[in-house]
């Protein structure tokens, strides 16, 4: 075990909100932790309270590893955790030059979540729930692919990028002539081909999202909760995004059995941080949509504030710490709610009256 003064650790993407709550909740604890934040953006950056703070080129430049080194040097800065999942991406295929250490999964399985589709048809070989879903591969051929998942799914279908976060490109759509179109802006707008989409099963029921920390294999802890409205929903074509602007805690066994079993199926050894999307199909059944993991859900302080820190539990995990007895499942009580609007903070409540 390290046994250090103060530790020093470097946020990366520390304007952004997920890193804002991320390094909140490490302000919650006794613990003085020494954050040096670094990110892309000259006037988000501005949004941190990291300790000191780095502008860096974006992290497909050739000198971004470069320069992350640099300031590692510099601050003598013992563990990096990276935020933003481009940033993850980064971070994790170059974990051997980074001068510091690091707690990310392990590389096939970081590539492997990256990609929806791959990871769809992975968990669907293991027996976890997912919606049925089919990948789109040329613009002559997507109208008849399009038709015909109509045809199998119901007459409604969820159209949605391969990689990306924040619900990029999703869309449903009742008409092959629609998917079409918006497979046709994606092009115009961001060059995403056919290929870059995936077509799957609509689902109508609840949205759950489960947050969790695992070290070798085992899991150390969870909460789960269900998203109730999301950030700007109303103002997107999809009528939703990832971000919640209301989220209740649940605690489902159907929803933590599903979550584990979807994590052990992709990574017998899994070590970090792995947050599960789940959504219900017509019969009830939560479906594993995704999985993003090496860094938190956008709302990690949410679970902070009512009692379980896994950003801090997840720091002290990285130097080798022993952690306090901490439940597998449902550490959180159910029905506390997280209310959060652009400008207006965010609140920790029971269900009102």
């Amino acid at each position: 075990m390290l046994v250090h003064f103060m530790k020093k650790i470097m946020l990366t993407g520390c304007g952004g909100s997920a890193s804002v709550n991320f390094l909140d909740s490490l302000r919650m604890t006794q613990e003085k932790i020494h954050v040096v934040g670094i990110d892309i953006n000259k006037y988000f950056i501005e949004l941190s309270a990291a300790d000191k703070k780095y502008l860096v080129p974006a992290c497909n430049s050739k000198d971004y590893i470069d320069k992350v080194n640099e300031i590692i040097r510099k601050e003598k800065i013992e563990f990096v955790h990276p935020q933003p999942d481009p940033e993850v991406k980064v971070i994790s295929d170059n974990r051997d030059r980074i001068e510091a250490r690091t707690m990310l999964p392990g590389k096939a399985t970081i590539d492997l979540c990256m990609d929806k589709m791959k990871l769809n048809k992975e968990l669907e070989k293991s027996g976890v729930p997912v919606p049925l879903s089919i990948q789109l591969r040329t613009k002559s051929d997507a109208a008849g692919a399009i038709e015909k998942a109509l045809e199998r799914f119901g007459g409604k279908v969820w159209i949605r990028a391969i990689r990306g976060a924040g619900s990029k490109a999703a869309l449903p759509v009742k008409a092959p002539h629609v998917a079409e179109a918006w497979i046709d802006f994606w092009e115009w707008n961001e060059h995403l081909k056919p290929s870059d989409f995936m077509i799957a099963e609509y689902l109508p029921g609840k949205e759950f999202a489960f947050q969790s920390l695992w070290k070798d294999g085992e899991l150390i802890t969870s909460q789960a909760r269900q998203r109730v409205a999301y950030v700007f929903g109303a103002m997107r074509p999809s009528g939703q995004s990832s971000s919640p602007s209301i989220a209740v805690t649940v605690n489902r066994d159907d929803v933590n059995e599903i979550c584990t079993k979807a994590v052990q199926s992709i990574d017998k050894e899994a070590t970090g941080i792995f947050c599960v999307d789940l959504k219900e199909n017509t019969k009830g059944v939560p479906c594993v949509t995704e999985i993003n993991l090496g860094r938190f859900f956008t709302t990690s302080k949410f679970f902070s504030q009512a009692g379980s820190n896994m950003p801090y539990y997840f720091i002290k995990m990285g130097y080798g710490e022993n952690l306090p007895k901490l439940k597998k499942y449902n550490p959180i009580q159910e029905g506390l709610y997280w209310v959060r609007l652009i400008d207006c903070g965010q609140t920790l409540m029971k269900e009102p009256a």
